[in-house]
Order: C-alpha cells, then structure tokens, then sequence
C-alpha cells in the first residue's frame, strides 16, 4: 500500500506539470551590435570582478576583484579608473595555501566583502590564500588602514575560505551582519554580527542546533522601521524527511536590537526565525532553489510593508531542468508567517511537528534578550515557522522555459500618464540581459542585450538609478548597460510597440525620446501598445524628411528584372520577434501551389508572365500591420551583349537559400535582398539566421490596391533598378541556330511544292514512269483529276500482298485505280497531286 501510495503520488507530481508560453524578447541585440551601445571596463591587472558597491552620489564605482580594489569614475560616459589598490598574499601564504592542497590559482586573494562603514571609512574582506582577512580602506585618500589591533583583522566568520563559496553582508549603524561559513571546510554556516561596539556584542547562531542545514547564502537586506536583517539562502529542508535531500529557499531575520541572553543563549541570536519561501505556480511542482534576490522599495508615500522581493528560483527535478521563475513576496506576507504558528523540533527523534500547545512567547519579536530562560528555550527550539511564504498574488512573475537566470535587478519607473511600472533585468547564464516590465497581463521583455562572449558565472550585478545603468561585474570585466534605448525606435508605431515605460513619441519634435517628469504626454501605450490609438493623428516624418501619414504610404520599393523560368527568392526584413510576417501581391492571390513562403519569411517562386508584378512583405504585431518593402518584378527587355562571365551582384542566389523548384529548363536562381541599411534607408539588411537583430527602421501600413497602383505610377521613379546576371551572349547563338533551321526548312518545303506544281501538268496514267515522260495519252478519268474532281480515296488494310496499294472506289460508283509501287517511291510516299 505504501509503494502504491508513492506511486500515485509521483505520477500526479509529473502530471501536474503544465508548460508555460514562451515568452520571447522583442528585440535582439548581438555583441557589438549598433542599435545597442555598451561600455566595457578592463584593467590588465585586475581579474574577477566579484563585489560591486556605489558612493552614496553614485558617481564612483568601487570593484572588489582579485588581489585588487579598484575605484572608478562612471560620472562620465566612459568608465575610468581613478585609483587602484593592490591586496594580495605574500609568497608565504601561498605556499601555505598549496601546503593545505589547493591550486595556486584558487589562492588569491578574492575581495568578497565590500561595505561602507561610516562616513569616512569602508570595510573589506578577502579568502586571502584561504585564510579570509578583513581591513579598513579610507574613502577619501584610498588607502588602507589598520583597525583597532594595529593589524588586518581576522575574517574568520565574516568572509568564507573558499572564493567559490557564495556569501552575504550588510551594514548597519557600523556593524557587519554577515551570512557565511566559518571554517576552512566548510561545513559550519554562521549567521553573525561583528564589529559591535558598546552595549552591543558580538553574536553567531548556535550551530550545534541545527537552526542552518547546509545553507547557500545568497542576499540579505535592511528593513529600516522594523529594525530587522532578513537573510536570503537555500538550504536542506529536513521538515521534509519522506523526500532525501530535498532543497528549500529561505528567509530567515534577527533584530538589529538583539545582545543575547543573559544566561541562556549567551553571545547568541535570540530573535533569530526563519520561514520557506514557497515559488510554485497551482498543480505545479515548486521551483525550490534559490539564485538571486533584490529588494524593491515602495512608491513614495507609501507603506514599508509594501516592500517587495524579488527572487530567481530554479528547480531540483527533472522536468524543470532548465527553466527559471521569478516570484515576488511582500514584506507583508513575510511579518505575517512569522508572527503565527512555529513547528517544534523533537530532539529524540529529529522529526518536525507542528506546535498544537499554546505559545509562551513569539519568535522573532525583537526585545527577547531580557525575557526568562524558559522563554528563551522556548525560542531556541521554535524557530521554524509553520506555514509558507506565498508569492504575491499566488503565482509566478516571470517563466522562462529555456533560459536559466543568475542575477536579477529592479526598478520602478513612472510612465508617461504618471502611472508606475516595474522593469526588471535579468541576466542569463548564457550572456544575455533581458529587460522586462511586468503587466497585468503578464510579463513583457522588451529587449535582450548581449553582454558576454561566453557564458559565464556573474558574480554581481548592481543597478544605478541616477546614472540610468545596469552594471555587470564578471571574469571579463566591467561593464555598463544603458538602462533606455528611446532613439533606436524611429517612428511612433515603434516606439508604441516597444511598450517601453522609459520611452515615449514626441509629437512636435517626432521623435522617441526619454520620458521625464515635465514631458509625461508623449504618445505611449505600455500595458496595450495599441499604434492606432497613440499615432491615428501623427503626421509622420520620416529621417530623409519625407513626410508620411501613418495610413497611406508604403516605403520606396526594389525593381527587380528577371528573365521567364527564374526561380525568384525575395526577402523580408524583420520588424520585431513578436512580429508575423506574410506577403501580399495586389489584385492577386498566392497560391501555394506556385508560391513557397518560407519560415524565415522569404517568398519563392518561377518567374513567369502571370507572375510578375508587385510583392508586398507586411508584419503584424498586436494587431498593427506595417509594410516592410515592397518588390516590383518584371521581365528583361533591350537585351545587350555582356562579357561571358556574369557579373556576380549582392542580390544573387546563395547556396543555403535554393528552393527546389522542376521546370521543363533548368532555371537560373535568382534572389534579392534588402541593401544594407544606412542613414536614410528604410529598411535593413537582413542578418544570418544565428542572430535575431533589429532590422526594420521605418514601419507603414498596407495601403489599398487602388492607393498602391496610383502609387507605383507616381513614384516608379523611386523604384532601385537590380542588376541581375544576364546571358545575352547564349541567347544570341541559339537565336542563329534557330534562325538557320527555319531557314532550311523553308527552303525544302519551297522545293517540294514546286515539285508538287510542276507534277500536276504532267498527264498520271497507270502505265510505267518511262511511259509518261514520253507523254502518254491520259484516260477520261484522269482529266477529270487534273481539273480537280479527284475522288476522295480510301485506304484499306494498308498495303497488298504485292506490293501494291489498293484504292476503294469513290462514292459516285466509279472503278477503282491501281497505282504503282514506282510512282509512290517517286513521290516520296505521297499520293499522286496530293500537295504536302
């Protein structure tokens, strides 16, 4: 029955699994990709870039990497370092770290820990050659000073030993709260406190209780009016003791307030809670492994509950390899699990029950430090709380099937009515930043940047609100992200659809520019990126100058001549990766039988009289139709004698691109390309298929067939005239072949009808061809035939026994004739005056 029961179990566990739409990026960006700009930070010294932590201006940039903290000034446009401090180990620590059997290139000394302390001064840490030591940096004059003791400090407990290990540290009021490992193996996690001063102590979890069980620590963050520290980590769930080494995410806090008991739980937490973070969508299994959290505060005016927290979550089991959720819990929802019911831990068995008695005291509530001993063992063996963090709204914020996120940041940003949006960006395992802004509707990435070569661990990310940049610290470096891309968005129906909040379409200036907050009119649409809304009155100007309405005009088109039997490849640049893409042709249908539209949007087919004319690539996206280009299509003319070897031009076929067409002749491929953009082009070259760039510049409607053809006639002068390949020189020798065989043939069918003439005058008698030369008298019937009353013969059985022909008699009752096999072979096979 047991088996029977986990049986069951595992199959509604694997049934209950529902597949997510893919939710693609609107716009790509390859590296070094013009529509995207980015700035890129390298010291040749300086490696790993693993801490990152901004001035209060937010105008300097201070970089723990390996050996080395690094000051730089991104005031600017460019990054530029302004100072540089060197922090490595003596060629005895290394030799001692090699002594302990670790790889020399492990033994740096990787900076982990990078806090403001005070107004004066910052405080670091470092594994150091796996023995962490911690110093004082003066802000001003950047350099290092000694602490307390005269020496650099001890980081034993405040930075790990391993430069592979994660970690986590804040300070508040001068004091370092710090979630990591505090031996050299490993396997000691320790929540503390350190440099305490006064009143207050130092403080550590008791890890002889099992309060962390193999944790991943991961963030942690300040809650200013509840005076609490809240830890982010993922742990072992032991609460779970029928699934074997089940991974939970966690929150966990203490007071800032706490000194520890006076006789129990001494120099211990005794406010130290901790609560699971629940990330699961209904009848789904949980994404239970915790990657990354950023805390997102209010709206001004707001209330301090309404803080959110946003997390990446991946998961343990199989049938979610891969994926990646973002989920978002309120502080409201955390202070609510930790003031109910506590599960209690029975020391015997080492099983997890809930609490059914009623509660001496309130775990978590700050202030416990004075309260008896049996409170505060009351506190010490109820710790765990009973129910689950639920994420906001009882679902998952973002999904994504086939990409796995690392790092995760956010901001709420005021749209162009006033309302407020939040973009989040995150980063992908495989080197892509994808910004996002979250709606009703559900989520929305406007736009995925390429920002390493390979993929790599990232080991910081840290937005600036006030320099509007994201910055990315790995192993290539620095870089800084643009946080707004308004101008590559050329004309209102674009800069609508990107349904960016940072964005929006000056009507005067006809522009996509940069919402502030003395020009929140511009023309924007983020939650429905609804064009005819937004552009129905927009007289749009496109950048040659040129004015367009938003309904009438079609971009300028490609002539294309062909020779009949062709077989044309036309291609379509892309509008966006929401966009689909189809083809019109005026006044006329694309059968599928003659047209073959490919999945990356090109058109073929054979070139033939019914087929040429006007093509039209239009894309749909939200309900908006815009043309791309247009192609005019027809036959050669005035043909001139070329060289033998065609020119090859940029628009003939390539290898990868046939289309497998049977033709009477073998046709000659012909394909055209959008040209290469520039400045003033409206459309753009179309990329490899291994990259998904912007093409599309300028987007228009389709216009009606009878605006098209008046159109065309007025602006045919507009049109590019496409040199094709030509064959001129082969046209021209088949067209004398074939002239010299007409020539002959008419020259022989003239002879024989001059013979056919000249045998009439000549009296055809069944006697011998020596009688009629000699010219034989001809009988009555005979004369009759010469004056053109020949009866009409009929054939019989072909030919006799003999030889001979026999001729049926004629229907005026007549006898038959007999003709000669002598006088058949003299006609070639004919009858007698039956002309050819």
């Amino acid at each position: 029955m047991v088996i029977s029961a986990s049986l069951c179990a595992c199959v509604f566990l694997l049934t209950a699994v529902r597949c997510h739409s893919h939710v693609l990026p609107r716009l790509s960006f390859p590296m070094g990709s013009p529509g995207r700009s980015l700035t890129v930070f390298t010291n040749d010294d300086s490696y790993n870039a693993t801490t990152l932590l901004l001035s209060n201006d937010e105008g300097t940039l201070f970089v723990g990497a390996r050996d080395t903290i690094l000051s730089i000034n991104i005031s600017q446009t460019d990054m530029t370092l302004k100072e540089k401090l060197d922090w490595s180990p003596s060629e005895k620590d290394f030799n001692d770290c090699s002594m302990k059997g670790k790889l020399k290139m492990d033994c740096h000394n990787f900076v982990r820990v990078l806090q403001v302390l005070n107004s004066t001064h910052m405080y670091a840490c470092g594994t150091f050659a796996f023995s962490p030591r911690c110093i004082y940096i003066n802000s001003q004059t950047f350099t290092m000073v000694t602490g307390p003791s005269g020496k650099p400090e001890e980081g034993r407990g405040r930075c790990p030993y391993d430069p592979y290990q994660k970690n986590s540290a804040i300070t508040v009021d001068g004091e370092l709260y710090t979630g990591t490992v505090s031996d050299f193996r490993g396997t000691r996690p320790v929540i503390s406190r350190h440099l305490s001063e006064g009143s207050h102590v130092d403080l550590k979890l008791d890890d002889t209780l099992g309060w962390l069980e193999d944790p991943t620590f991961i963030s942690s963050t300040y809650i200013h009016s509840e005076e609490k520290v809240y830890f982010f980590f993922s742990e072992i769930g032991k609460e779970y003791d029928f699934i074997d080494k089940f991974t939970v995410s966690r929150v966990a806090q203490v007071c800032t307030s706490d000194v520890g008991g006076q006789r129990t739980l001494q120099k211990r937490w005794t406010t130290f809670a901790k609560a699971q973070l629940l990330c699961q969508a209904d009848q789904e299994l949980p994404y239970n492994v915790l990657q990354d959290v950023i805390s997102l505060s209010p709206p001004e005016g707001a209330s301090e509950d309404e803080t959110l927290f946003y997390g990446i979550f991946t998961s343990q089991w199989r049938v979610n390899l891969g994926r990646s959720a973002v989920c978002a819990f309120s502080l409201k929802d955390i202070k609510k699990v930790f003031t109910g019911r506590y599960k209690v831990l029975n020391r015997d068995t080492l099983k997890w029950s809930t609490r059914v008695q009623e509660q001496m005291a309130n775990p978590g509530e700050c202030g416990l430090h004075n309260a008896s001993d049996n409170t505060l063992r009351f506190v010490k063996d109820n710790f765990l709380a009973d129910k689950s963090v639920l994420p906001v709204n009882q679902g998952l914020t973002v999904v994504s099937p086939d990409k796995s996120y690392s790092n995760i940041a956010a901001q709420r940003v005021q749209g162009a009515r006033g309302k407020y949006y939040t973009v989040l960006y995150l980063l992908t395992e495989s080197g892509f930043l994808h910004k996002t802004v979250l709606l009703k509707k559900g989520a929305h990435i406007i736009e995925e940047i390429q920002v390493f070569h390979q993929p790599q661990m990232v080991k910081s990310l840290l937005l600036s609100v006030s320099k509007g940049a994201v910055l990315i610290g790995s192993s290539e470096g620095l870089l800084s992200v643009p946080v707004s891309n308004c101008s590559h968005y050329r004309s209102c129906a674009e800069c609508v659809l990107a349904r960016d909040p940072f964005c929006g379409w000056d009507l005067s200036q006809r522009v996509c520019k940069l919402i502030t907050t003395s020009q929140n009119q511009l023309a924007q649409d983020v939650d429905e990126g609804k064009v005819s809304e937004q552009c129905s009155s927009v007289n749009l100007r496109s950048r040659s100058g040129q004015p367009q309405n938003t309904q009438t005009l079609c971009p300028p088109g490609e002539v294309l001549s062909v020779s009949l039997n062709e077989v044309i490849n036309l291609q379509c640049p892309e509008a966006s990766n929401l966009a689909k893409c189809h083809w019109e042709r005026l006044n006329s249908q694309l059968s599928p039988k003659i047209f073959i539209q490919s999945v990356n949007g090109s058109l073929s087919f054979v070139a033939t009289p019914s087929t040429l004319g006007h093509y039209l690539c239009q894309a749909v996206e939200n309900g908006y139709t815009q043309t791309l280009i247009v192609y005019h299509i027809k036959q050669k003319n005035n043909p001139t004698i070329l060289p033998s070897s065609p020119k090859i031009t940029p628009t003939s076929a390539e290898a990868g691109n046939k289309t497998p067409f049977s033709t009477p002749t073998a046709p000659k491929h012909t394909e055209l390309r959008p040209k290469p953009e520039d400045p003033s082009s409206t459309v753009a070259h179309k990329d490899s298929p291994a990259t998904t760039t912007r093409k599309s510049k300028n987007f228009t409607p389709l216009i009606s067939a009878e605006e098209e053809s008046s159109w065309m006639n007025e602006r045919s002068g507009n049109f590019k005239q496409v040199d094709k390949p030509t064959y001129l020189q082969e046209l021209v020798v088949v067209s004398v072949l074939l002239a010299l065989c007409v020539s002959a043939l008419l020259t022989i069918a003239f002879n024989r009808f001059r013979h056919v003439c000249t045998s009439r005058t000549i009296a055809q008698t069944p006697c011998s061809r020596r009688d009629v030369e000699k010219g034989g008298s001809a009988t009555p019937q005979e004369r009759e035939s010469l004056r053109g009353h020949s009866p009409r013969l009929e054939k019989r059985n072909g030919q006799a026994p003999n030889g001979q022909s026999h001729i049926g008699q004629a229907h005026n009752g007549k006898s038959s004739i007999t003709l000669s096999n002598n006088m058949l072979n003299g006609s070639n096979g004919h009858l007698p005056n039956t002309p050819i």
